[in-house]
């Protein structure tokens, strides 16, 4: 899972509280690519953000690299490989750029928040090279190789569905439940598992929807989640199965900690992700 920030997603909060859950968690997927320009549209990151992020990272369990030139494209894919082979940590990479590079305001807020002109949109491609009285040009060089990737993705689809089909041929009810999860919808009856609430005695309604999650966890194996530190409360918890933790991530019941703002985030990116039903409580 790869994720492109700034400064400014950094100074946001729910960074924090997420980047302390996936090191808590040692979530070695995860990598992030910080670019660091320095520049919000106030200006200078100086006059809000002068902490030193690295540490901060390295103080959550995250495995840290810098690189100190954004246009090293090499020093920077050396970076991802690097991070690729790190499995017991989420890993990022804090690469320096220059906002606007090659622009005539480059390096500034104006760069950031204003629009540059038609005769700076022309130095800038005389500084880059590009041939200034073209609009909406593309190099043949970049064009070739992103209509690569076209081909790439088709073949690894490809192949990626043959080693499904082929999974599901020689696992039966595992293959088939997979399928199912992958589908998006629910299962035939999943209904049937609700309890009925007719002449029961009144309760929380947070306890009956502990009720519910129970009833149905089982036939809807997708479900996962958990609580902003309250599952005693809110009945956020299956009870057939444990926590997750560093290295045991089958289970189902997340300790989201008091991290509300992250627990909201990480169920949006969940569900679109697809494949699991998250659910949670605060």
């Amino acid at each position: 899972i790869y994720c492109i920030c700034s400064d400014g997603d950094l100074m946001e909060g729910v960074s924090y509280e997420s980047a302390s859950l996936a090191g808590h968690l040692k979530l070695g997927n995860l990598i992030y690519l910080y670019d660091d320009n320095q520049i919000t549209i106030d200006g200078s990151t100086d006059l809000a953000f002068t902490e030193d992020v690295t540490k901060r990272f390295e103080a959550c369990g995250w495995h840290v690299q810098d690189v100190a030139d954004g246009n090293d494209l090499k020093t920077i894919e050396a970076a991802i490989k690097a991070a690729q082979k790190v499995k017991d940590k989420p890993s990022i990479i804090r690469v320096h750029t220059i906002i606007g590079y090659g622009m005539p305001k480059q390096g500034t807020s104006k760069a950031h928040s204003d629009a540059p002109g038609e005769e700076a949109v022309k130095e800038t491609k005389r500084n880059l090279g590009w041939p200034e009285d073209k609009h909406f040009y593309i190099p043949k060089e970049a064009l070739s190789h992103y209509r690569q990737a076209v081909k790439n993705g088709a073949k690894l689809e490809k192949d990626w569905n043959a080693l499904v089909a082929k999974y599901e041929k020689a696992n039966g009810e595992i293959g088939s439940a997979f399928k199912q999860v992958r589908s998006d919808k629910l299962p035939d009856g999943w209904e049937k598992a609700l309890p009925s609430f007719d002449n029961v005695e009144a309760k929380a309604t947070r306890a009956y929807s502990g009720d519910v999650i129970n009833a149905i966890a089982d036939v809807i194996p997708q479900m996962i989640g958990g609580s902003g530190d309250l599952t005693p409360s809110n009945n956020t918890y299956i009870k057939s199965s444990l926590d997750i933790q560093a290295g045991r991530y089958e289970k189902r019941n997340i300790h989201f900690g008091i991290r509300e703002h992250a627990m909201g985030s990480i169920m949006n990116g969940m569900a679109l992700y697809r494949s699991v039903i998250p659910f949670g409580g605060t």
